[in-house]
């Protein structure tokens, strides 16, 4: 795929496509567990065309070895995106989205005390903004209600497992991209089936036209087909380039949240926003 499009480009679509989830998530009325299986199940079978039309094979003698931490991280992933939509429906994309960018300021700080690594001033100082601005996104004005304070607290949740998804690849040493991810999906598959049967149930079928459609680009084009390019683009883009890039998701999102959807932001979670996406970033470019 990197021999078709531009590394780059692939990853700008993506990082696109990302932020314009919220917008089809709200349009599938099945319940956040259902839709994350969902997801993950057509993510998968794409993958799997992909995988043969590229002639590509998993490495399956090595993966013996990885089998818990992909089965922790596929749990962690799907619990990751049962949260995130659980966030859209009680508040706002905007809102529920710059708290689930919140995850980059959790690896920051965990990984220290699991890997030994350093914490320097920078970080300490990115932690404690990105922090401020998570308090002010919760809300002390207009925006602090019940249900909009319940949707960013599932977005921060959303965060730390999706921090947990991070910190779990970085002891995955032997599967990498687009692999990894795959065999991820086979676990989340496997841990939200019985989960979705034994809660809601599988109700599917009661989608009308609108909710397949929106259903199969969440499925195939958001997850399958965006995780492809997501993947691609990385082996060939550097760290710090990938970092600013990266942040066009959450700025198309909230863009998303304001003009199509007509969503509202108070000017103390506007400033909150800033503070995360800003500090965050300062935190991953190099000095």
């Amino acid at each position: 795929m990197q021999k078709l499009l531009d590394p780059r480009l692939m990853l700008v679509t993506s990082m696109t496509i990302f932020g314009t989830l919220g917008l089809f998530v709200r349009n599938i009325g099945v319940s956040s567990g259902e839709l994350a299986l969902y997801r993950a199940v057509l993510a998968a079978l794409l993958l799997m065309v992909f995988f043969i039309v590229s002639k590509q094979r998993i490495p399956f003698a090595r993966v013996k070895k990885e089998v818990p931490l992909l089965l922790a991280s596929g749990v962690a992933m799907g619990i990751n995106w049962i949260l995130l939509f659980q966030a859209y429906k009680y508040t706002t994309v905007s809102a529920a989205t710059l708290s689930y960018y919140f995850a980059p300021v959790i690896v920051t700080v965990v990984c220290p005390f699991l890997f030994r690594e350093k914490l320097t001033v920078r970080q300490i100082i990115c932690f404690i903004m990105s922090t401020l601005g998570l308090v002010l996104i919760i809300g002390i004005g207009d925006m602090a209600g019940g249900r909009n304070i319940i949707g960013i607290l599932f977005g921060l949740g959303a965060a730390v497992f999706y921090a947990t998804v991070i910190l779990l690849n970085k002891f995955i040493k032997n599967v990498e991209g687009i692999h990894r991810t795959f065999l991820q999906f086979v676990a989340a598959i496997i841990t939200l089936a019985p989960y979705v049967i034994c809660t809601s149930g599988i109700t599917v079928g009661n989608l009308n036209r609108a909710g397949w459609i929106n259903l199969l680009i969440v499925g195939l084009v958001h997850t399958g087909i965006t995780y492809c390019m997501y993947f691609s683009s990385l082996k060939e883009l550097p760290g710090q380039k990938v970092a600013i890039l990266s942040y066009i998701d959450p700025l198309v999102a909230v863009l998303i949240s304001v003009a199509i959807l007509g969503e509202t932001m108070t000017a103390s979670q506007v400033v909150g926003g800033l503070l995360i996406l800003g500090f965050t970033l300062w935190n991953e470019v190099k000095a």
